[in-house]
């Protein structure tokens, strides 16, 4: 065998290994048929936990409960972390007492709460028995803070160090400590009474001779988070701010736990994923999700939409006699709803996001109107042009393509214009942009743009 064939079999088997392919996952179902402990332990043990989470999520009830029973003890407490809130209390539910117990003691304080946060209490009460006393008083703790704040969001595992220690000071204390978090990647420097008043990059520390004074090789990034700030805010800051860590404080500014960059980009990736779904009108659905889970959620967005569709229908009603001497109009009238519906969702998709990210704010708005004004003005004088050609060449009406022409203008700019204003009105108002804005700039652009179409034509035509 070749250099070349060893390195392309080498890649095969490490995309084998460690990508949950559907040859591995026929594999393992036929193990779960077999009722093969050994074997689906051995094609089980390359994968990476999140990878676990996605086949127990893709897979049947049934088949999930027997895959679990027997995999056994080597079930992992990330995998749990990993599952969607979906399926995690099947999960739950199928794990044996001293399985679930092992696996939650393996993880970390903040991985717990967000495990345990979203199920039934009796579930939640299960894992709380299965924790050592001094863990489980750090999550009843954190349970107590408000849902989606930064107390929710931290882990209580930290490690600090006093602000006039020194590099070998620090370095001899970590190598004696037992307890220290699995990952972690500064030293909190604190003050005497437990007030964090800057940290230091283990890069840092490790490069600096041990004489050097802690306090000396702080990072100038250091800022701090209160328990109940929203979890928001707190990934906001850290994409912001190009954060790795951050202390967080209880209302006395005493230090009480971390927040590592996993957790807050997860923040972020739960928000992005949130805004893609309400901009859908859908909530936050799964695959494992019950046809009647989904029913449940995409109902009322459908009525609201239903509603909103029989407005424009009664706006069409008001011109049924231009329609009916020009029939032409009929034809060409999905166009200019059409062309208004893509415009609107184009200008209130970048805005929605720009919103999100705290980019579109009240001291430039205006600019941004302005802009979307001009350039929905812009797209509309090219493609009046366009359709006023296909409406003459067509129909052989000049009088036809000059109205739709215009109505073409007319719907493209009120799309722009809807599309920043009303994200923009929905956010003043305290309504979440990303669930409601869709169907009201669809509702206006379909309204507005049979409005000016029809109302040109009975003025100019007729």
């Amino acid at each position: 065998m070749s250099d070349a064939d060893q390195v392309i079999e080498t890649d095969e088997q490490d995309e084998d290994a460690y990508a949950l392919t559907g040859k591995t996952v026929a594999a393992i179902l036929d193990a779960v048929e077999a009722e093969d402990a050994a074997l689906l332990t051995e094609l089980m043990e390359p994968l990476h936990a999140a990878d676990i989470a996605d086949l127990l999520e893709q897979i049947d009830s049934d088949k999930r409960h027997r895959l679990i029973a027997l995999y056994g003890k080597a079930f992992d407490g990330e995998i749990l972390s990993e599952l969607d809130e979906s399926v995690r209390e099947d999960v739950i539910a199928a794990l044996s007492p001293e399985v679930l117990t092992e696996a939650v003691r393996e993880l970390e304080s903040d991985d717990v709460v967000d495990l345990i946060e979203d199920l039934e209490k009796i579930h939640q009460q299960v894992i709380l028995e299965a924790l050592e006393a001094s863990d489980r008083v750090a999550v009843e703790r954190a349970l107590t803070f408000p849902e989606y704040s930064a107390g929710r969001l931290m882990q209580r595992e930290v490690v600090m160090a006093p602000e006039h220690w020194s590099v070998g000071e620090a370095i001899d204390f970590m190598r004696a400590a037992e307890d220290l978090p699995e990952q972690f990647y500064h030293i909190i420097l604190v003050d005497p009474r437990l007030r964090p008043v800057g940290h230091v990059t283990l890069g840092k520390v490790m490069s600096s001779r041990r004489q050097e004074k802690l306090a000396d090789l702080a990072e100038p990034s250091f800022r701090t988070f209160s328990v109940t700030q929203d979890e928001e805010d707190v990934a906001y800051a850290f994409n912001q701010y190009h954060l790795i860590s951050a202390p967080v404080v209880d209302d006395e500014g005493r230090l009480v736990g971390v927040i590592t960059i996993d957790d807050a980009m997860i923040v972020l990736s739960e928000e992005n994923e949130e805004d893609i779904l309400r901009l859908a009108g859908v909530g936050p659905e799964s695959l494992s999700d019950t046809t009647v889970q989904i029913v449940k959620q995409r109902f009322p967005w459908l009525f609201v939409n239903l509603m909103t569709a029989i407005l424009a229908s009664l706006v069409i009603a008001q011109f049924e006699a231009t329609l009916a001497a020009v029939v032409a109009l009929a034809v060409l009238m999905p166009i200019v709803a059409s062309m208004g519906g893509n415009a609107g969702t184009q200008s209130l998709t970048v805005a929605v996001r720009a919103l999100a990210t705290r980019d579109l704010t009240g001291s430039n708005a205006l600019r941004v109107i302005r802009r979307e004004l001009v350039a929905g003005f812009l797209n509309g004088c090219v493609f009046a042009v366009l359709m006023g050609a296909i409406g003459i060449l067509w129909f052989g009406t000049p009088m036809l393509g000059v109205v739709i022409g215009l109505a073409m203008i007319a719907n493209l700019v009120i799309a722009g214009l809807a599309g920043i204003l009303v994200p923009l009105t929905l956010d003043k108002v305290g309504v979440d942009p990303a669930l409601a804005s869709g169907v009201f700039v669809t509702t206006v652009t379909d309204v507005m743009g049979f409005f000016a179409f029809l109302g040109l034509a009975a003025v100019l035509m007729l």
